[in-house]
């Protein structure tokens, strides 16, 4: 039989999507496990979408629609963007597509050529990387740290972009850190952006998921960059729809006709209910998401407070998303089963076997030193998981 491919081979898997998928089979087998890791609302979706999708079947909307989604959709988002995101598109510049995770790539997959570098932060959402290998282009990674929260400079930036830089990546809110970039710092950036030509994938999907002070400000609302931004977003995590796979982008004439093309030869359209349920999600009222924010909020402090009252563990407070990302660097070194341990995967590894505590590792964002815990899930699997990191940390003296 002939070899596999080398870019299949060099890939990796999502290792977000491999331990939620490591939990659920250790709770089927009744193991009394505490899962950290998947980043979906626990919550159903609300009823007035799962209205409009039982209508869409009952009216036998079950064909394909248009390629890149059904025409009061489009209308929809492009309502969406001007009234919430200061962002002006016509129905053309929107592409629907199966979850933001495939708008990104179709974006990718739209402006990219081979070797061409592509700039995103670390810690950064698994899948960035590999997006960019899939599509040939190298990833240019920005570290960053605690003391900036986890935010780059004009300055990183600005050193970062050669000639072949084709596009940069944000994403705020963040997933993994729940950092914010500020209006201030977005233009700053975008001065950057603008003198270099590049383009920016802005990755918005957590933007109705913010606390406290913070505003969500979307980049491609300055004038001076409009058509060099691709504003990605999607339903998933403000209305609690994971499962129905309805993500979209807005970006300038040339780009949108170049990943419908793309699109229209690998999945073709979205799912037609998907479709008539994220209608009624983005054109509803917006009542259930600021509900479900309000319960993030809690869930937050509540996890923020037991995790920094651990001795040795430190982290800055998440200004939106679901995500709390402690640095646990002081405890390599400290030995489980006589072995020091020696990296996030390893310190996971301990509260897997020892705590039956599924958390991510931070290898899997660029940042070693940590480890992301998702606060998504029940206040009551907060406060078991709080309780096994307390007990299992002390452990480790």
């Amino acid at each position: 039989m002939k070899q596999l491919s080398k870019k299949a081979s060099a890939l990796e898997a999502s290792q977000t999507l491999a331990l939620t998928a490591l939990a659920l089979k250790m709770k089927s087998e009744g193991v009394d496990v505490v899962s950290l890791t998947a980043g979906e609302p626990n919550f159903p979706t609300p009823p007035h979408i799962k209205q409009a999708a039982i209508k869409a079947i009952d009216d036998d909307f079950t064909k394909y629609t248009a390629n890149a989604g059904i025409p009061g959709l489009r209308a929809a988002i492009v309502e969406k963007f001007r009234n919430e995101n200061n962002l002006h598109f016509d129905a053309s510049q929107i592409l629907v597509s199966n979850g933001a995770k495939h708008s990104i790539y179709n974006a990718l997959q739209a402006i990219c050529n081979p070797g061409d570098e592509v700039i995103f932060s670390a810690p950064y959402w698994v899948s960035y990387p590999e997006m960019v290998k899939l599509v040939d282009a190298k990833s240019v990674v920005l570290n960053t740290t605690e003391k900036t929260e986890f935010k780059i400079t004009p300055l990183q930036l600005r050193k970062a972009i050669t000639k072949k830089t084709k596009a940069l990546i944000l994403c705020s809110p963040s997933n993994p850190t729940g950092s914010v970039y500020s209006q201030r710092e977005l233009e700053e950036l975008a001065r950057v952006v603008e003198k270099t030509g590049i383009f920016v994938i802005s990755d918005e999907i957590y933007e109705k998921v913010i606390y406290d002070h913070h505003n969500h400000f979307s980049i491609g609302s300055i004038s001076a960059i409009k058509d060099q931004v691709i504003t990605v977003n999607g339903v998933s995590k403000a209305y609690a729809m994971t499962g129905w796979r309805i993500g979209y982008f807005g970006a300038n004439h040339d780009v949108t006709a170049a990943a419908e093309k793309i699109q229209s030869q690998m999945t073709s359209n979205a799912s037609s209910i998907s479709q008539r349920a994220a209608l009624a999600a983005i054109s509803g009222s917006d009542h259930d998401a600021k509900y479900m924010t309000a319960e993030f909020m809690k869930r937050r402090d509540f996890i923020y407070n037991a995790v920094c009252s651990i001795k040795g563990l430190t982290c800055i407070k998440p200004a939106g998303a679901f995500y709390l990302f402690p640095n646990v660097s002081k405890y390599f070194g400290k030995k489980y089963n006589g072995e020091p341990l020696r990296s996030s995967d390893a310190v996971s590894h301990f509260l897997l076997k020892e705590e039956n505590l599924v958390v991510v590792p931070g290898s899997g964002f660029g940042a070693d030193k940590f480890i992301r815990l998702s606060y998504a899930c029940s206040m009551e699997e907060l406060e078991k998981a709080a309780e096994r990191m307390h007990r299992g940390f002390s452990k480790l003296g």
